[in-house]
């Protein structure tokens, strides 16, 4: 069996990836650059982008199952190149995937596909609409995608998709260190009163999840095909308190300085707007959607993963902050 993980160099990918060949699995990534430390684990590389039908079809030649983890992520930029990835890129691994004999499907996708410009939710489940919004390229697209992967799920081509949140832990190179860069320089600032909840998701639980779901659709697809499943650590944290937890783990200051949800989306708008304007490419320091994300409440039922392929978060937040602080990570 060779299973392919596209994006299989990024830190869910890649820990994907390890798992998997860790089990005796023969292992294909997927992605736009070179990995070394991956191919020297024993996985095969294949580069290319989601946006070339003909790399798709190479990536996935004599696979029998598909992690999809890649995708065009954050909350800035032309809503055309999301939409190529996320959209059009997964479009294209569905149709290669079947016509290459693909029998199993795991698709990362994200809470975002449900959190609108003035969304809270607490408890929520996957009875939740999707997403419809310009402003939220991101989560509009993988939204779309994730139709399309539920949607394409058949006798014989199984597919499921996973919802983990705020992925965290030791190899993380762009969540927490974006954390403690933007505290070290003094422009963090808190979003909000500081009691909003969300979930988190220790990397390990995320593994286990996929694999979780992946397991299941090989020994009986009909218990989890077409299904989406939110993700993540046993409880929900407030927010504030996690971010300052973790600055305080690297010994940085907690965050001093807040600011309103209602100013913040007013700032965010307005730097959009100018950002748009001026033509700057480069991702305002906030936005719409940040403010969303930093101070509004998203948290979510893992009811049906549990229910379904038995998910069972083994580490908890406590404990994935001591190993991610063990680690190092993110501290120079």
């Amino acid at each position: 069996m060779t299973i392919l993980v596209t994006g299989g160099g990024g830190f869910l990918g890649r820990n994907i990836v390890r798992a998997l060949l860790d089990r005796g699995e023969t292992v294909r990534i997927f992605s736009r650059q070179r990995y070394p430390e991956i191919e020297a684990w024993g996985a095969e590389a294949v580069q290319g982008d989601l946006v070339r039908p003909e790399d798709v079809e190479r990536a996935v030649k004599g696979a029998t199952a598909v992690f999809h983890t890649a995708a065009r992520v954050g909350y800035w930029g032309p809503y055309a190149e999301y939409h190529a990835t996320n959209v059009e890129g997964t479009r294209a691994l569905l149709r290669a995937a079947e016509a290459a004999g693909v029998s199993s499907f795991v698709h990362t996708s994200s809470p975002s596909v449900v959190l609108g410009p003035t969304t809270n939710i607490e408890h929520g489940d996957e009875s939740l609409p999707y997403v419809r919004s310009r402003i939220h390229a991101y989560g509009t697209t993988k939204g779309e995608g994730e139709a399309l992967v539920l949607a394409a799920n058949r006798p014989g081509f199984g597919t499921a998709a996973l919802r983990p949140h705020f992925i965290y832990g030791p190899g993380d190179s762009h969540i927490v260190p974006r954390l403690l860069a933007r505290a070290r320089a003094g422009k963090l600032v808190q979003v909000g009163d500081g009691t909003n909840q969300i979930d988190v998701t220790y990397i390990e639980n995320a593994v286990s999840a996929h694999l979780g779901a992946f397991d299941a659709l090989v020994a009986n697809s009909k218990a989890v095909g077409g299904r989406a499943y939110f993700i993540g650590d046993r409880e929900p944290v407030r927010l504030w308190s996690f971010v300052n937890d973790v600055l305080t783990g690297f010994g940085v200051a907690p965050v001093a300085r807040r600011v309103s949800f209602s100013l913040a989306k007013a700032i965010g708008f307005a730097l959009e707007k100018s950002y748009a304007m001026l033509g700057i490419r480069d991702e305002p320091p906030l936005t719409r959607m940040a403010a969303v994300m930093l101070g509004r409440s998203h948290y979510f039922s893992h009811a049906r993963a549990a229910r379904d392929f038995g998910y069972d978060p083994q580490v908890s937040t406590h404990e994935g902050l001591s190993r991610l602080f063990r680690a190092g990570d993110g501290a120079a």
